[in-house]
């Protein structure tokens, strides 16, 4: 079982996700690595991404899961993945659940964040282009930013505890 943290920009995907493979001893791979470089500039043109720009891109994370599984690894992935479309590409082919936290925050807030962020190639202008796009998953944990990263970590963990999967029956 490998875990995704996922949620709009400026939800804190990146230090939740390093906290929580840190606190499994995991390793983690964050989404915007992996990025193709048209798109980068795009963002950083602040014009949404498409779906199109998107596809390839998931392919490439999905691709990620499936080799991580086959070495028998589990990792934590943090990636927006805002559309059910986007999540059901990263998790085809997987034999073990993918479990998802959500990160979900007061639009506010996350623009307050990403106002402060430096360094990063995603402008804040394209928060609302994010929560306009986003569907709330439904086969999820919903967890409230508002709460410090190290809390949404363990939250994570007291809810998917490692091992769970084969508790529970891995999905297809």
């Amino acid at each position: 079982m490998s875990y995704m943290v996922m949620g709009v920009s400026g939800s804190g995907k990146t230090t939740v996700g390093k906290l929580l493979a840190q606190k499994l001893g995991l390793h983690f791979f964050d989404a915007d690595d992996y990025h193709l470089a048209p798109s980068i500039e795009k963002m950083r043109s602040g014009i949404p991404l498409t779906d199109e720009d998107r596809a390839e891109w998931l392919l490439k994370l999905n691709g990620l899961l499936q080799e991580a599984e086959k070495a028998g690894q589990e990792i934590v992935l943090a990636c927006s993945a805002l559309k059910e479309k986007y999540r059901l590409v990263l998790q085809q082919n997987l034999k073990n659940e993918l479990k998802i936290a959500f990160l979900n925050g007061d639009a506010a807030l996350l623009q307050s964040r990403l106002s402060a962020r430096e360094g990063h190639y995603m402008p804040a202008t394209l928060l609302a282009s994010q929560l306009n796009t986003l569907e709330v998953p439904v086969q999820a944990l919903s967890l409230d930013v508002v709460h410090p990263p190290e809390v949404l970590a363990e939250e994570i963990i007291r809810n998917f505890p490692p091992g769970s999967a084969a508790d529970t029956g891995a999905e297809a």
